[in-house]
């Protein structure tokens, strides 16, 4: 009885804690710029010990008509749907339909086999190796906003002759995997994705407003349109009103989704099945991928945290959970320009002040310890200066201009300043939504960057350019055909430039890439040129998420 008493006081006092006025004045001023009658915003929510203690929406779901958000509007989330399709391969591999190290062909045997075996398990550890299969359909000319039958995206799939990397020694973000995950669960448990979720996830949970869309003849009452800003002057343009695939949710479910970490009701009910859902994957070589199903796990102000992030056409999402603190923060968004990351932080600085406090305290004890000697070098400007490349194609330019930092993105042109916050951490000034880290220092110089974005890591190596000799822009016209997406790709010249046209697309500008010989780079890929005794036969896309894609000079 005594102890069920403190128990009842614990929980009345971290209502009124948390539900303090001042507290929630500040949590509104964090989202007064989505606060407003003309403009999308998002719906937000605070968790604490499995409690929805604090809820509220901002904004326009619906600009046309007028119609505000609140804590039950539904938003698509993007990829945090990828954890419940994974939840849904771990709930068939506990009834023993199905091994993580199964081969795929065994739920799909008209799927291509390549020199090396692809599992489960490579799917949901995103280390398969598959080319990913949305932008396979926008090299094609299927826009991503527009609807496409599954069997399409199978089939453009099944016709990739090869893979990115072998199963197993690449981490590549990417689709395909979790598209054909969602096929396994079909021909495993012989029920659609949609049904299975429903009666082995969100029915159970009590998620009653929580589905995977499948259906665009749907009409989903309470849904949230898309929008992003009009550059240059005021209002929004409208992205999309609705999408098929991903899972539609809003916060009060999540919250319950929330909750289930720690104190599990799916399948046997047991913690392990919560333990297996955020291990780590792992490559071949035994390296950590530092993604677990979904999840990245980190640290923020000498807390634990794990993360949750997803996007798509201007819909954004993220669940910042603090897992020892029992406290978490949701926050769904309508609009392409939300941070939701940012504010699911400042949300947190307010609410777990004093944890965060009590963490300086020790930290600060540690560091005036006599048996403490580890330190950080910091490095110099001229130290950090050069190239790095994220992808094939994709290279950022370092330059100190004064006494600051600078960033040029070859790719799209964009240039920003960034400046100095610890060590050897950068953000863009008056924001946190960018963090770069150099690090890796060899010959006098920074060898690694690595660039946070929205809770989105990616990772750039320095590259040096090669000294090479002029090119000849008239070897490279003409059309190029690839058989694996069935499509052709034209490159002409117009007022002395190289230019690129695909499908219906407007034409790009192909500029010459200085960190590979016989190559032209645009905002969106890399053309690497294979030459016959001189002669241009033909070249090899590369972006990252798909590469070595094939194309041959008509």
């Amino acid at each position: 009885m005594k102890n069920l008493l403190l128990l009842l006081l614990f929980y009345s006092f971290s209502f009124c804690s948390f539900g303090q006025i001042k507290q929630s004045q500040a949590i509104d001023n964090i989202f007064s710029e989505w606060n407003k009658h003309d403009v999308p915003g998002g719906s937000f929510g605070i968790v604490k010990d499995g409690e929805l203690i604090y809820t509220k929406g901002y904004g326009i779901a619906d600009l046309e008509h007028g119609v505000e958000i609140t804590p039950s509007t539904l938003f698509d989330i993007g990829s945090i749907a990828k954890y419940f399709t994974a939840v849904c391969i771990l709930l068939l591999e506990e009834q023993g339909k199905l091994s993580l190290d199964d081969r795929i062909q065994k739920f799909l045997p008209d799927f291509p086999e390549y020199e090396a075996n692809i599992t489960i398990r490579h799917l949901l550890d995103h280390t398969h190796g598959i080319r990913e299969y949305g932008s396979l359909k926008n090299l094609k000319g299927i826009s991503g906003f527009n609807y496409t039958k599954s069997d399409v995206s199978y089939e453009l799939i099944k016709r990739q002759k090869g893979l990115n990397c072998l199963p197993g020694e690449e981490f590549i973000y990417g689709n395909s995997g979790y598209f054909l995950l969602g096929k396994i669960v079909e021909s495993a448990s012989g029920q659609s994705l949609r049904i299975f979720a429903q009666e082995q996830i969100f029915g159970p949970l009590g998620m009653n407003n929580t589905h995977f869309h499948d259906n665009n003849k749907d009409v989903i009452k309470n849904h949230a349109s898309s929008y992003s800003p009009k550059y240059g002057t005021d209002g929004f343009n409208n992205l999309i009103t609705r999408s098929v695939g991903g899972v539609k949710t809003n916060v009060k479910d999540l919250a319950i989704w929330d909750h289930n970490f720690y104190h599990n009701k799916l399948g046997k009910g047991d913690k392990l099945f919560i333990q297996k859902m955020q291990e780590e994957g792992l490559l071949t070589n035994g390296e950590s991928t530092g993604h677990s199903l979904g999840l990245q796990k980190g640290s923020y102000r000498g807390l634990k945290i794990v993360e949750s992030n997803g996007s798509f056409a201007g819909y954004l999402a993220r669940i910042l959970r603090f897992p020892d603190e029992n406290f978490s923060v949701i926050i769904l968004a309508n609009r392409a320009d939300a941070d939701p990351r940012v504010k699911s932080f400042q949300v947190s600085d307010i609410l777990l002040k004093d944890k965060f406090a009590s963490v300086s305290e020790k930290e600060e004890a540690k560091t005036d310890s006599p048996t403490n000697t580890k330190t950080s070098t910091s490095f110099a400007l001229n130290q950090l200066v050069g190239d790095y490349e994220v992808v094939p194609g994709r290279v950022a330019e370092i330059t100190v201009k004064g006494d600051m930092l600078h960033v040029l993105q070859k790719w799209d042109g964009a240039a920003f300043p960034v400046i100095n916050t610890v060590g050897n951490s950068y953000q863009i000034p008056n924001t946190s939504i960018m963090e770069l880290v150099f690090s890796e220092m060899e010959s006098g110089y920074a060898q690694r960057l690595s660039a946070t974005l929205n809770g989105v890591e990616f990772l750039f190596k320095r590259k040096e350019k090669l000294d090479l000799p002029p090119l000849n822009l008239n070897d490279f016209l003409g059309s190029y055909y690839s058989s694996e997406i069935d499509a052709s790709f034209l490159i002409f010249e117009e007022d002395e430039e190289l230019q690129l046209k695909i499908a219906h697309y407007e034409p790009t500008k192909l500029s010459i890439y200085d960190f590979h010989n016989d190559a032209l780079f645009f905002d969106d890929g890399l053309l690497r040129f294979n030459r016959s005794k001189g002669s241009i036969t033909g070249f090899e896309f590369d972006n990252g998420r798909v590469n070595n894609l094939k194309f041959k000079k008509m």
